[in-house]
């Protein structure tokens, strides 16, 4: 997938027509089929490092499924360096930890811009983030933000930088580790899922970014011969 560092590259939006946006659909179809016998509802979207594209992959994929008819809430749980907000052009706040601060209000869903998507932002960001999310009140918050759509996609840091990643893994039915095709080393990626195996973490597998628009052309036409 052709995936961008700067924030900007929602093909399922820009060009729905493209082999990336149809490589984004694919992607959706094969989360689906892994879930046959479990239901993925809560989906983790990581990356092995910084700036690999995940948040990217995260916004594209919340799209895609949208397009199915599902109503998509996206949560923000990177809580040191927020994106989504931006990505979808929405506010930062309320969101996330302002729930986590009151559990009485009701999830700060702000509609996006793409039809069935809405976005629960990170809100005001904590001095503490890895032990916000450990917490019984997260399980109970991120629950009721669930009550509001058929699948929530969770944007979270990446794994080698801090240990949210790891901790939110085993609070959700899946994961899918973002690899960028040019910056990610076989060690780190190894180590990243090794990382995930070791919480229990159900890994349905790993997308790679930044890849050439005409390989993406070229495998796709390939395939579909």
């Amino acid at each position: 997938m052709n995936g961008s560092r700067n924030g900007t590259a929602l093909v399922m939006a820009q060009a729905p027509r493209s082999a990336a946006a149809e490589a984004y659909r694919t992607l959706s179809t094969n989360i689906q089929f892994s879930s046959l016998d479990r239901d993925v509802r809560t989906l983790l979207v990581t990356s092995v490092g910084p700036e690999e594209g995940k948040s990217i992959v995260l916004a594209n994929l919340a799209i895609t499924m949208a397009e199915g008819g599902k109503q998509v809430v996206v949560v923000d749980c990177d809580l040191r360096r927020p994106s989504l907000h931006l990505i979808f052009g929405l506010e930062d706040q309320p969101g996330l930890t302002t729930m986590m601060l009151n559990e009485a209000l009701a999830p700060p869903l702000q509609p996006s811009p793409y039809p069935n998507v809405s976005l629960v932002a990170a809100g005001p960001l904590p001095p503490n983030p890895a032990e916000l999310i450990s917490s019984e009140r997260f399980t109970r918050v991120l629950a009721a933000i669930a009550v509001a759509a058929d699948v929530v996609l969770v944007d979270a840091p990446p794994i080698s930088a801090v240990t949210d990643a790891t901790i939110l893994a085993t609070r959700v039915d899946g994961v899918l580790l973002v690899v960028d095709s040019g910056r990610t080393r076989r060690d780190p990626g190894r180590r990243a899922a090794e990382q995930l195996q070791r919480v229990g973490a159900r890994v349905l597998g790993a997308v790679l970014t930044n890849v050439k628009a005409e390989k993406v052309q070229a495998d796709y036409l390939g395939k579909s011969r």
